[in-house]
């Protein structure tokens, strides 16, 4: 699972009776999260955010207003805790959120121009256009099971989709973009890429702005 490196490193003298913060798992960073602990929801955000921007980038074409859907999903994540039921993974709630955020983006016309994905080379422009070209529900179904790596369950949770469905789309994405690009893509990890400084810039605005 991605991650963005911590600010800081804890202290050398960390034990396995005692892991970092950023090492616990997700029910104990939330019940710590709940509580106020700064720390545990730091550790939450930069677990997720590569997923989640991604996941509005597949959903908006600008890469700020991708960004601002990102953070807005976070803020009412973590401004109500107790709506999120530990019967499903945390990080598929996050992704109905950043969805929901982004299809308001989208329909309020926030998005403005092409994203710029990533920096520079790590994705070939004709399959960043061809992905771009997808029908939204395929574009989100392709960047979840093949950039992300996402299973077919969590993907289905993640999108509130049965499995049929996600199969189905993710196939006539490939078949689709096998057309445009000639050749059947099975994974493109560097696509909609979140970049270090961009990752880093959401992690801060995200801590700033909340109580």
């Amino acid at each position: 699972m991605h991650m963005l490196e911590p600010l800081t490193r804890g202290p050398a003298h960390a034990t396995a009776q005692a892991p970092a913060v950023e090492n616990l798992p997700d029910l104990l960073l939330i019940e710590r999260a709940r509580s106020g602990d700064r720390r545990a929801i730091e550790a939450l955000v930069r677990r997720s955010c590569r997923r989640l921007y991604r996941v509005a980038r597949s959903i908006l074409p600008d890469a700020d207003v991708a960004e601002q859907a990102v953070q807005d999903a976070y803020l009412a994540a973590f401004g109500d805790l107790t709506r999120y039921q530990p019967n499903g993974k945390f990080a598929a709630w996050l992704t109905r959120l950043v969805a929901e955020q982004a299809h308001h983006a989208a329909a309020a016309g926030r998005a403005r121009s092409p994203a710029d994905s990533g920096p520079p080379g790590t994705t070939a422009p004709g399959l960043e256009r061809a992905v771009d070209a997808l029908p939204e529900v395929f574009r989100v179904v392709f960047v979840l099971r093949m950039v992300e790596g996402i299973g077919g369950v969590e993907t289905a949770a993640s999108l509130e989709l049965n499995e049929t469905t996600v199969r189905t789309r993710l196939y006539r994405a490939q078949r689709r973009l096998a057309a445009a690009t000639g050749q059947r893509l099975t994974e493109a990890n560097n696509l909609f890429e979140l970049s270090r400084e961009r990752g880093e810039h959401l992690v801060q605005r995200v801590l700033a702005q909340l109580p």
